[in-house]
This record gives C-alpha cells, sequence and structure tokens, in this order.
C-alpha cells in the first residue's frame, strides 16, 4: 500500500512541477518520510525520479526547440562553482533568518509571475544569452548554497524577468535540474540509501507524470497559463518552508 500511495502522489506532483520546470523532489522528500519512508531513502530516490522526469521532458522540450543551451550551460558551471562558496557564507549566517528571506523572495516571485505583464521579447543575441545565463547560475548558485534548496525555483522567475518565453524558462530549468538532482543523488547513493522496489514503482509513475506535464506544457497551456502555474509552485514551496519552520 505505501508503494501505491507514493507511487500515485508521484504521478500528480510530477504532472504539476514538470509544467513549471522546477522537479517534484522538495514535495516528495516530506511525503515520502511521512508514508514512513527512511529520510536519507526518501531523498535519495526523489533527487533520481527528479532527473528521471526532468530527462524526458527535457528529449520532447529539445526536440521543440524549446531549451536555451546558450543560457542553460552558464547556469549549470557558474552555479556549480558559487554553490560551495553560499554553503561557506550560510556557516556564519542565522539559518532561519536566511529562510524567512527566501519564502519573502518566493512570494514576490510568485506574485510576479501571477499578475505581473512583461513586455513580450525575443532574445536571440549569443552575449546576451550567454551573460543572462553567467548571471542567473552565479545568483541560484549562491543563494541555493546558501540557504541548501534546489536552484530551479530561483532560475525559473529570474528568467522570466529577464523576458523569456515562460515555456522556455520551464524547458531550459528543467535541463539544469536532471544535473543538478543527479549531482545530489550520486552523493546520497554512495551511503548505500535506495529501496530499488519503491524507485522502480515511483520510476514509473515519474516518468507518466513527465509525459503528461510536459504535454500540458507544451500544447495545452499557453505562454501565460505556465507562468501562473509557475507563481502557483513558487506559492507552494513557500507554504511548504513556512510550515517546515513553524511546525
Amino acid at each position: 500500500m505505501t508503494y501505491l500511495l507514493a507511487s500515485l502522489i508521484t504521478f500528480f506532483f510530477t504532472t504539476v512541477l514538470t509544467i513549471a520546470g522546477v522537479g517534484a523532489a522538495f514535495i516528495l522528500i516530506p511525503v515520502f518520510v511521512a508514508l514512513g519512508i527512511p529520510l536519507l531513502t526518501a531523498m535519495s530516490t526523489a533527487l533520481l525520479l527528479n532527473s528521471f522526469a526532468m530527462a524526458v521532458a527535457s528529449f520532447y522540450n529539445a526536440r521543440a526547440g524549446l531549451i536555451v543551451y546558450r543560457t542553460a550551460l552558464p547556469i549549470l558551471i557558474i552555479a556549480s562553482l558559487l554553490s560551495p562558496l553560499g554553503a561557506i557564507t550560510a556557516e556564519h549566517l542565522s539559518r532561519t533568518f536566511l529562510l524567512w528571506l527566501f519564502i519573502g523572495f518566493l512570494l514576490f516571485a510568485g506574485s510576479m509571475m501571477l499578475w505581473y505583464k512583461p513586455k513580450k521579447r525575443e532574445i536571440s543575441d549569443s552575449k546576451k544569452l550567454i551573460s543572462y545565463g553567467a548571471g542567473v547560475g552565479g545568483f541560484a548558485g549562491y543563494i541555493g548554497g546558501l540557504l541548501g534548496v534546489g536552484g530551479g525555483n530561483l532560475i525559473v522567475p529570474a528568467l522570466v524577468w529577464l523576458g523569456f518565453d515562460p515555456k522556455k524558462a520551464s524547458a531550459t530549468t528543467s535541463f539544469i535540474v536532471i544535473f543538478s538532482s543527479f549531482a545530489g543523488f550520486l552523493g546520497h547513493i554512495s551511503l548505500g540509501n535506495i529501496d530499488h522496489n519503491l524507485l522502480i514503482v515511483c520510476a514509473i509513475a515519474s516518468v507518466a507524470g513527465a509525459v503528461l506535464g510536459n504535454y500540458l506544457m507544451r500544447k495545452k497551456l499557453s505562454a501565460p497559463q505556465v507562468k501562473k502555474v509557475i507563481g502557483i509552485v513558487l506559492y507552494i514551496i513557500a507554504v511548504k518552508m513556512i510550515w517546515d519552520l513553524i511546525k
């Protein structure tokens, strides 16, 4: 029964969050723990599911020409370099204070996604795409390392504010999450924290959810609707973090 519930929950959240491009691990981890799955097993499984789902989504996104590689690659590189610096800085600051600041950012970003209407513009200049990627990568990597959270929920709104089409922002972030999640998974798998039966049933559900969520993002939802989904997801992340802090 636990595996069935875990797979159904995985399918639902992966479907919704694939639309936004941020991956479902941040919700799946506490849900798995609530189902009685050990924390380290929940973390390693959820991170690998993230990679599976985003790899499937990225396959379709690449075919549709939605991934902006000239921005994605600088984000990956710079974020990887600055994330350890953020982690070092965090040692000298109050984590609780930083998390409340981050919650404030998420609420602000979510509100911007829901109600702010940026001017539509297509960014094609290679230098701009690379410089935007470096800037966003530095921001997401440092803040992500500082707070110990995934950078996807920082990257998506930042790209939209810079003028990226919401669908391209979601697709580009999905591509990045493949590698960031898999790197986190490797850190856990070295400790042997894997339940293979749980992984198999949830991987099937994750792939199915990614296919459905990506189809909805590409074919059924308009760019403004995708933007609204991103805003709602940012609110959900903020509410979850508030709950974790006050419980």
